[in-house]
């Protein structure tokens, strides 16, 4: 007896052993369902690393359909792993050739998440989670698939191809009694089987017997050729064979079978239908499944007919449930109906205005931009509706002309619309699609190409207005079209300037162009708006071809510099644009004192990216909400409009470094001594706080050094940070004669130096002579003089020029340290006797004056203490005149 029957006690035994001494001596074989379950299957190496692959492919492809994107990448990463595992497999099985279910795998999670990366509103609103996800896999999945390019480019030329002939199988119901028990890939596949066998039990039921009847069949014949048990359960070697042949040879029938009766099936449907070709349906957009009808077959098309099915196409703009691409295909049918039937010019322009609104509507949200394709047919449209307009004289389009009045039949043809309220919406969209764009990217680039076209409908729209001529709308194309050309530079201007033979001086140039369209607007416009945006366009245009006398006069002149706070933000952006550039040309021009007060409003700030609307700076006190922000985004520049902010940094530290470093130097004991750019002094004094200065790495170190530089009168040290490689990569090769900028700085840091060596050296020398400080600062004895004059005139240096022999002699007028500083106590002392003085008063003053409540105070007291104010009044008063009369003794 075997152990594992054992009883716990010895009654069970002996029970047992009488039990198994009753039993016949006969062998019977049972079989339980425990034993079908336990039973033992054999795999391969290959199916234990496929079914591990299908299986995570089968969860991946979960993860994408409920967009699980973190999930969906620890499926990548364990897919990954579960390949190379699958390597020496597929070496052996594949010869070294990647299983096609494998790459259908790794080509449809390209597609969705390069599908997912493109829909930007999508990602903005998925969680931080996912949305890391999302970023990590798409660089991991762009890194992975390169060692499959091949492949996967064999792949899609032919995708529809099924993966493998054992996937075939495996969607193919098996309905065989006979069948051996399903592998580990049948398994896998198991509820599609089932689905298709109900599917296909109708059809198949006629062609093959039921697994009842099959059994009973077998049954019935198999009672009289086996004579025991044990052999109707055994198979013969030979017959193994012989059925998984019939069984192949029955699943290739029915494979054949099945794809004929889906081949008539589709045939059929295709004759019924009468079209046999599939439609490819755009996502997100319902689609009927018959295109309405423009005209019934039998009806005579005329022009009433038209405007009348234009009227009702046009009735259902706007509605809820109206599709607009429908109706813009229905515009261009009913366009090519016109054309066709040739209706007549009137009737095509009302169609395509038509259209040209339909585009407009596409775009459901007003503040996004619009879709390229539809923004390209747009400039079609509106470009062939201008051609229409300007080839006929007798057409008009009017806001004025009501639908009574339209007359679409015969000459002068009256139409009612606005082409101008369409081009300033086509010039605005086209400003939304560069904003929407990557600057860096090449679609920026593409999108910007579309400006000549933009460019061309406007001054088409200007031919057309100027033959209608009405002012208000003349000035307002006119503002468009300067708004186009006040910011590009003409290099023509300074070749003309200069007297180059390549320009003659009767060539028009953008300056013209701009001074005509100004001075109309400025003559006929009506509204300030409009004639504020052509003045500081215009001062803009004169900045940038270095017109500085014109720009500054025409600034001065419009005093908008008093009124610009009450315009509109796009107009306060405009100014703020215009002072940067009328500062670089002060600038260009050496008029430094100018340069410096135009940018020092600007630079003050410490947000000149923002008032310039280059782009947005976090704020520290309190964040901008959802709809300040979008506000904000809208008012930003395109890229290409934006004004280099280090160049503007570096041009107004320079400026301040040349006005105060000489002014520090001759107030250097002066306690009074007020700023004069409160920007540079912060700079100066945080580099003078650091206890380790290395050499200058940034544009502002570079400033500050040269600053520190200049107050020792090393002029040469200055030049040296100011103009080096590293300042001209950054700022001064931006300008278009960088050469004249680079003579004229070092020409001014000369000067600045020597005025700067003067004034702090002035108590160390008697005299000093010209033709030294000519060479010591590398400059001319008539510049010298001239500036030494200068600073004589102005009272700035106590000195007299010798003119026989050359010299500077200095008047020691000017204060020791010693009493620079007993001066400055002086006066702080006086300042403080003065305060306390004014504090004592006002006690005494609080203390008599307090309510009757508190403290009643006669008038006998009350005048006692006048007299007593008056005459310690007069006794300060004394006192103050003498120490000033000791002062100015001594």
């Amino acid at each position: 007896m075997s152990r594992f029957f054992a009883g716990s006690d010895s009654e069970s035994e002996s029970s047992s052993e009488e039990e198994t001494i009753q039993r016949p001596q006969v062998p019977v074989y049972t079989f339980s369902d425990d034993e079908e379950e336990v039973k033992r299957v054999v795999r391969s190496a290959k199916e234990k690393r496929y079914e591990e692959l299908t299986n995570i492919i089968k969860q991946i492809r979960n993860y994408k359909k409920i967009k699980d994107m973190s999930s969906m990448l620890n499926s990548f990463e364990e897919l990954q792993k579960a390949y190379v595992k699958a390597g020496p497999v597929i070496m052996k099985e594949e010869n070294g050739q990647t299983p096609r279910f494998f790459i259908r795998c790794l080509v449809e999670m390209e597609d969705f998440i390069n599908e997912m990366w493109e829909d930007r509103d999508g990602r903005k609103n998925m969680s931080k989670n996912n949305s890391k996800s999302l970023a990590s896999m798409r660089q991991k999945l762009r890194k992975y698939l390169k060692d499959f390019e091949e492949d996967i480019a064999k792949f899609r030329e032919n995708p529809e191809q099924p993966d493998d002939e054992e996937e075939e199988e495996k969607q193919e119901p098996e309905a065989d009694s006979d069948a051996e028990p399903p592998s580990r890939s049948q398994f896998a596949k198991a509820p599609v089987k089932q689905q298709v066998e109900e599917k296909d039990e109708s059809s198949d039921s006629d062609d093959w017997p039921s697994d009842t009847e099959s059994s009973s069949d077998t049954s019935d014949d198999d009672e009289g050729k086996y004579t025991s048990m044990r052999e109707r359960f055994l198979k013969k070697p030979g017959a193994v064979q012989e059925d998984d042949e019939e069984k192949e040879r029955r699943r290739e029938e029915r494979r054949r079978d099945r794809k004929e009766k889906d081949r008539r099936k589709i045939r059929k449907e295709d004759e019924e239908d009468g079209e046999g070709e599939w439609e490819t349906v755009q996502r997100g957009v319902a689609i009927p499944s018959e295109k309405p009808k423009m005209f019934a077959k039998d009806a005579e098309i005329d022009l009433n007919l038209v405007i009348k099915k234009l009227s009702e196409i046009m009735a259902a703009r706007g509605k809820k449930r109206t599709d607009r691409r429908e109706q813009i295909e229905l515009l261009h049918e009913l366009q090519a109906v016109s054309d066709q039937h040739q209706l007549g010019p009137a009737i095509t322009v009302k169609i395509k205005l038509a259209i040209i609104s339909a585009v407009f509507d596409y775009n459901p949200k007003v503040s996004d931009a619009m879709k390229p394709e539809y923004w390209l047919k747009l400039l079609e449209r509106m470009s062939e509706c201008l051609d229409l307009l300007l080839g006929n004289p007798q057409l008009m389009v009017s806001e004025s002309i009501t639908e009574e009045t339209e007359n679409l039949e015969e000459a002068p043809y009256r139409i009612r619309g606005c082409v101008l309220t369409s081009v300033e919406r086509l010039d605005d969209e086209f400003i939304k699609l560069l904003k929407e764009c990557d600057p860096h990217s090449n679609e920026y680039v593409e999108r910007l190409k579309d400006e000549a076209k933009v460019s061309s409908i406007i001054d088409k729209t200007i031919k057309y207005l100027e033959r209608t001529n009405v002012p208000s709308e003349l000035c307002r194309i006119y503002l468009r079209k300067i708004e186009h050309l006040y910011y590009k530079f003409d290099p023509r201007v300074l070749q003309q300037k200069t007297g180059d033979p390549q320009v003659p001086k009767d060539a028009p140039t953008s300056v013209q162009e701009m001074e005509k369209l100004c001075k109309f607007v400025y003559a006929k416009d009506s509204t300030d708006r409009l004639r504020t945006r052509a003045i500081l366009s215009h001062i803009y245009h004169h900045a940038l071809h270095d017109n500085w006398f014109q720009a500054r006069d025409l600034m001065l002149m419009s005093h908008l510099q008093e009124t610009i706070q009450h315009s509109d933000p796009s107009t306060q952006i405009l100014y703020n644009r215009t002072m940067a550039h009328l500062g670089l040309c002060a600038f260009r021009h050496a008029n430094i004192k100018d340069a410096h007060n135009c940018l020092v409003d600007l630079m003050m700030t410490g947000k000149p990216k923002e008032l310039l609307a280059q782009g947005l700076l976090p704020q520290r006190q309190h964040e901008r909400s959802k709809e300040q922000e979008k506000i904000e985004k809208q008012r930003q520049m395109p890229f290409h409009m934006h004004i280099n902010l280090e160049l503007l940094e570096c041009v107004y530290l320079v400026s301040a470094m040349l006005i105060e470093i000489p002014y520090m130097a001759a107030h250097e004991f002066d306690a009074r001594r007020r700023m004069i750019s409160k920007t540079f002094y912060q700079q100066l004094r945080s580099s003078e706080r650091q206890s380790l200065v290395g050499p200058p790495e940034s544009m502002r170190e570079h400033v500050v050094a040269a600053a520190k530089a200049m107050r020792n009168g090393n002029w040469s040290a200055c030049d040296g940070y100011i103009i080096n490689e590293k300042m001209n990569t950054k700022v001064w090769d931006l300008f278009y004669q960088a050469d004249e900028v680079r003579a004229m700085l070092t020409r001014l840091i000369k000067e600045e130096s020597l005025r700067t060596y003067l004034f702090t050296y002035s108590h160390v020398y008697d005299s000093i002579s010209m033709a030294t400080l000519a060479e010591m600062f590398e400059m001319k004895k008539p510049v010298v003089h001239s500036i030494i004059s200068k600073m004589i005139i102005n009272e700035e240096l106590m000195a007299s020029l010798d003119d026989p022999t050359q010299t500077v002699v200095m008047h020691r007028s000017e204060p020791s340290r010693l009493q620079s500083l007993a001066l400055q106590l002086a006066d702080k002392i006086n300042n403080f006797v003065d305060s306390n003085e004014r504090i004592l008063e006002t006690k005494q003053g609080n203390f008599f004056l307090r309510g009757a409540n508190q403290v009643r105070v006669t008038g006998n007291f009350r005048g006692d203490r006048q007299n007593y104010r008056g005459s310690n009044n007069q006794n300060w008063d004394r006192q103050r005149r003498d120490r000033n009369r000791e002062k100015d003794n001594y």
